[in-house]
């Protein structure tokens, strides 16, 4: 190897295990315990701040330095530092000029092997409500291979676990896709694609999809519906078919300072009525799940419109009261059947 070659190879081996011992690296490199001694002396010079003990148990150590030397990217990490940079924009830091900067920089001096990786994982960026889900993680290679297809505009098949993937017993089903956009929200991934046996849009989640090869034809995109991925999206989250809104929206005046309503109001907007009221509009996917939300306040609702809310209201108290029956007779002591012995003649005679 030539010195360039065998200094890569040696910061290489640094990198992944924290004390190396000499002869070790020599025999890994194929070279002397002294040649490895200089080349550690070259990769200080170059500002890496290596470590080095004495004794049977020394050996090289790759520590923090005072200045940030040049660095080297396996596959996976060139694919982490492209989804960092892309969605530095939504940290609301500030940084997105710089991210953009440093996405170019890197890209330059890659080679064309990683730069292809790089420049294959492209997606959009969706911002929502947080999510209490368990997050499942998505391999990289899928990234890669979605978002390629979706680059070259092929049709992309694959494997579609039709609930959650970390259960075996859930049933697969293949899938034929024109990919139109690669989406992130909230620490998941999700495919927008036109769904090719449906003949419609759909919305399928990245850690479900097991690709297969090779891709299909190419094809030539469709308009998404309103023409905004992010909209699109964000709308599907919300349960509305196009519109980027909820279906269900009402209006009502709850009996607490408007300043305790803020906090918790979510997209919703909050009004100032006076003192101890406050105009709340929100919405959701149905009107009864509407209704229920409006309970986490704990106060007095007064429903504004439509009527629809007032409806739910009477539906969700008539869910809560047979509930409660239930829960009740479940609770009650059951009656004893058969003919009494011993041990219930004593009792009774003690009642």
């Amino acid at each position: 190897m030539t010195t360039t070659s065998r200094l890569l190879s040696l910061l290489s081996l640094l990198q992944t295990r924290r004390d190396w011992p000499g002869p070790v690296l020599a025999e890994r490199l194929g070279i002397s315990h002294r040649t490895v001694r200089r080349d550690v002396n070259r990769l200080r010079e170059m500002g890496y701040s290596i470590h080095a003990a004495m004794g049977p148990e020394g050996g090289y150590r790759l520590d923090a330095g005072s200045e940030l030397p040049p660095l080297l990217f396996d596959d996976d990490q060139v694919v982490a530092l492209a989804v960092a940079l892309q969605t530095a924009a939504t940290t609301g830091v500030g940084i997105d000029e710089a991210a953009l900067r440093a996405l170019t920089t890197v890209r330059q001096v890659m080679p064309s092997r990683l730069r292809h990786r790089l420049n294959a994982l492209q997606f959009t960026t969706v911002q929502g409500r947080p999510s209490d889900a368990i997050l499942a993680p998505v391999s990289p290679e899928v990234l890669v291979t979605v978002s390629t297809a979706t680059r070259a505009r092929e049709v992309l098949r694959f494997d579609y676990t039709d609930g959650r993937p970390e259960t075996t017993s859930q049933p697969t089903s293949a899938r034929r896709v024109e990919p139109h956009h690669l989406v992130t929200s909230h620490g998941r991934w999700y495919l927008v694609a036109w769904d090719l046996e449906h003949d419609d849009w759909r919305l399928f989640r990245a850690d479900r999809i097991t690709p297969r090869t090779p891709n299909g034809a190419r094809f030539s995109p469709r308009e998404l519906p309103g023409g905004d991925v992010a909209a699109y999206v964000s709308a599907r989250f919300k349960g509305s078919a196009h519109a980027n809104r909820w279906p269900c929206t009402g209006t009502v005046i709850i009996h607490l300072p408007a300043e305790q309503v803020l906090p918790f109001a979510g997209d919703g907007s909050v009004e100032h009525l006076g003192p101890d009221r406050c105009g709340f509009e929100a919405g959701s996917w149905s009107w009864v799940a509407l209704a229920a939300s409006l309970n986490r306040f704990d106060a007095d609702v007064e429903v504004v419109g439509p009527p629809e809310l007032t409806e739910a209201f009477a539906t969700l108290a008539s869910r809560n009261r047979a509930t409660s029956s239930t829960t009740a007779e479940h609770r009650a002591p059951k009656p004893t059947t058969g003919p009494p012995n011993r041990t219930s003649r004593s009792v009774g005679s003690v009642t």
